[in-house]
């Protein structure tokens, strides 16, 4: 038996991957779009013969079997200056995109913060455009993941809501690392320690705040919003309204680099005359002088956890709300 190439694109077709490996057009189909239920022996035989012949799935024609597009959406509600410029990001869409290959899906990245780009991106965000949305920095009450569950697109958010809301989120156990952290610098002999804050109308923030108080209570606190500029300057308000910390947690790297920065030009000795502890691991603790100690949150699991959450949610496996929070470790360099 031969199959004709497809005469209008001359690409080729499902009926010959199926032919030069041996196998029915149903297992070709099964194995294109990700399942498991597939030997390992057929399926080696498939991609073998996919990157033989140089296969490309029709993803239109798919669309109009199954009603799906074999696209995800992966928003985050911050400016294109802070994406780029915070290594959370960087991990987390990293580890979103690999695990979206491996499964033949698309990811479609939106960054929204104006309001020009938000109305832009909720008209763009329907069952016609994406069979799902991941959401990232979501602030305050944002009521987008409701109203897109009522559009039938399902979704699966970074962090907590910061209020009472249903909804499948994953997110790393921020106030017990925060709380670990400021416990390290209190057992290490510091006696006055000072908070640098994230957003407030983020879950993240509020919960590494909280963390900090339980150990703490009503201590010094300045706060920030994640970046290395807003760091710096809670930094130098701490210097001049509370000169006698010797100790200061930082919600973030990138603002304890900030702070850091601040730190060094006021001649404070960084860890004799202030230790100094960041949130996140990121590659900006490894690279500061000295290193910093930092919360380390696994960033590249809570993406495939959210991953995973998601398309369970299309495939209507998991039909109700979720909640993941996973664990957080402190990693101990020179800064304290």
């Amino acid at each position: 038996m031969t199959t004709e190439r497809n005469r209008a694109t001359g690409r080729p077709t499902l009926e010959e991957v199926a032919v030069r490996a041996g196998v029915g057009r149903g297992t070709v189909s099964r194995v294109v779009n990700g399942s498991a239920q597939v030997s390992p022996r057929a399926k080696q035989a498939v991609e073998d013969a996919i990157e033989e012949l140089g296969y490309v799935p029709n993803r239109a024609a798919r669309t109009l079997v199954t009603q799906r597009t074999d696209s995800i959406a992966l928003v985050v509600f911050e400016s294109g200056e802070r994406f780029f410029a915070e290594p959370f990001f960087g991990r987390i869409v990293q580890a979103v995109s690999s695990l979206l290959v491996a499964r033949n899906l698309q990811m479609v990245l939106m960054i929204a913060q104006a309001p020009e780009e938000r109305r832009r991106l909720e008209g763009y965000l329907t069952r016609q455009h994406v069979d799902g949305a991941l959401l990232l920095s979501l602030h305050g009450d944002d009521p987008l993941p409701s109203v897109l569950e009522e559009r039938g697109v399902a979704t699966v958010r970074a962090g907590r809501p910061t209020y009472a809301a249903h909804g499948t989120f994953v997110d790393a156990d921020n106030r017990g690392g925060a709380r670990e952290a400021v416990a390290y610098l209190r057992r290490q002999g510091r006696r006055r320690i000072a908070a640098i804050t994230g957003p407030l109308d983020m879950a993240a923030g509020i919960a590494r705040l909280d963390g900090y108080r339980d150990v703490v209570g009503d201590g010094p606190v300045a706060f920030g919003d994640f970046s290395e500029e807003s760091g710096a300057a809670a930094m130098q308000r701490l210097l001049e309204y509370h000169p006698e910390v010797d100790a200061v947690f930082a919600a973030s790297d990138t603002m304890a680099a900030g702070a850091l920065r601040v730190l060094r030009h006021y001649g404070r000795r960084v860890p004799q005359d202030v230790a100094l502890v960041g949130f996140d691991n990121s590659a900006v603790a490894r690279h500061t002088d000295p290193p910093l100690t930092s919360v380390d949150q696994p960033i590249a699991e809570m993406g495939r956890e959210m991953v995973r959450l998601l398309l369970a949610k299309i495939d209507g496996d998991e039909t109700g709300d979720s909640e993941t929070v996973l664990g957080t470790r402190l990693v101990i360099r020179g800064s304290a």
